[in-house]
């Protein structure tokens, strides 16, 4: 056996017995604190709501773990299985072993993972989120939704894994620093796009109408020294009942979204102080920092593909025969790395928990800080959030602070 191949099942056990360990202590610590509300909320949560919160984050747990167990045995099945080399010999059988080859090879890939994940997701929608009185999808459209996902991706991303394949075999030992700079362009035009052509495929959007709240926005913008090109309303209730609020786009394409399950949840000031949390996400850079971030990351392991792209041992560590291909190259990179970063997440998940405090600071200076943590509260009971994860659970995975400390957090700042 290839020591690398070693390696590899040592890397994918760990990995994943530690995912499933993480999601058990998870479901225990919820279910131990599932017939008592936090004394923080005591006075605000009903015990009902509190424990259907329990079940649900139950629910999506035993999900998960399902999801996690089947990857493992995907990505075994296609790696030491045997299975990339099939499609491999498919996809060149039937378009020969230059560039169209390629593409179809990646195509395959991510299409054999899509069936893997359909019936979850379809579980996921059509019988938990039911079951919790929150799916409000019917079948046709989430058939739709499925459609329109793959044309989107297939239009975008087939264009670019064949810019990529085309750079990796035309632009010498540097490929991987011009893969960089197409690969940073394609998340940029991505981001442009996505407010006026992407998203409008999915839902709705309205503009906001005049009025109190429309005012008080405006003026919390004008305020804050943001420029958008419009406050909208999205149709969220098609899909779903929860409830949630963004901003997209750059430069002068920004635009603001409000779920209309939202609007009709909060009050206007609740609604403000919500608004101002994302704006403080914007006006501290934590956009553009998560952006560099990403860019950084995507460099360092574009630069490591590099490194690996002739590594015999790392064709045959992963059950498939040397010399295979660029495709196949960036195939196995990208279906490994994931098995040999998980230990990476507590950190990503505290850099990402440090900026929604300071997005909250943001908000408690420019609108008000118990505005946003009663805005908070309701969101936490209408979406069913947990307010009793599990600390290391969290640790590794969440990006938002846990309810209490976040709720904490908020009380201690001075008011607007």
């Amino acid at each position: 056996m290839n020591s690398f191949t070693t390696v590899f099942i040592l890397a994918l056990a760990l990995a994943t017995g530690l995912r499933l360990w993480l999601s058990r202590r998870h479901v225990t610590h919820v279910r131990a604190h599932r017939d008592r509300v936090p004394e923080p909320f005591s006075a605000r949560i009903e015990l009902p709501a509190h424990q259907k919160a329990a079940d649900y984050t139950v629910a999506k747990a035993g999900l998960n773990a399902t999801a996690l167990v089947l990857d493992a045995l995907l990505l075994l099945v296609l790696t030491l299985g045997g299975g990339l080399a099939l499609l491999q010999a498919w996809s060149d059988g039937l378009l020969g072993a230059g560039l169209a080859g390629g593409v179809a090879l990646i195509a395959a890939v991510m299409v054999v993972n899509a069936l893997v994940e359909l019936p979850l997701n379809a579980y996921r929608v059509f019988g938990i989120e039911t079951r919790f009185g929150f799916n409000k999808m019917t079948p046709a459209m989430f058939v739709a939704d499925l459609v329109k996902q793959t044309l989107v991706g297939a239009l975008l991303g087939l264009p670019l894994v064949l810019a990529v394949l085309w750079l990796m075999g035309a632009t010498g030992a540097l490929w991987w620093l011009w893969t960089w700079v197409v690969w940073m362009g394609f998340n940029v035009l991505v981001l442009a796009v996505f407010p006026t052509f992407i998203a409008p495929l999915f839902n709705k959007f309205t503009p906001m109408q005049e009025g109190d709240l429309k005012a008080r926005i405006e003026a919390l913008l004008s305020k804050c020294g943001f420029k958008a090109q419009g406050l909208f309303v999205m149709d969220g209730s098609r899909r779903s009942a929860h409830g949630n609020a963004y901003f997209t786009g750059f430069g002068k394409a920004k635009r603001i979204v409000f779920f209309d399950t939202l609007l009709s949840r909060l009050q206007p000031a609740e609604i403000e102080a919500v608004l101002a949390h994302e704006l403080g996400h914007y006006k501290l850079n934590h956009v553009f920092r998560r952006l560099a971030w990403t860019f950084t990351v995507s460099l360092g392991f574009l630069w490591a593909l590099g490194q690996l792209r002739h590594a015999a041992w790392f064709y045959q560590g992963l059950g498939v025969q040397a010399p295979a291909g660029d495709a196949m190259a960036l195939v196995l990179f990208f279906l490994v790395v994931p098995v040999f970063t998980f230990m990476l997440r507590p950190i990503m998940a505290m850099y990402s928990r440090k900026h929604e405090f300071e997005a909250d600071a943001y908000a408690a200076r420019n609108a008000s800080g118990p505005e946003l943590a009663e805005a908070l509260v309701k969101l936490y009971k209408d979406n069913a959030s947990t307010l009793t994860p599990d600390p290391l659970h969290s640790a590794f995975y969440d990006s938002h602070p846990p309810a209490a400390a976040r709720i904490a957090r908020l009380k201690g700042l001075a008011p607007a």
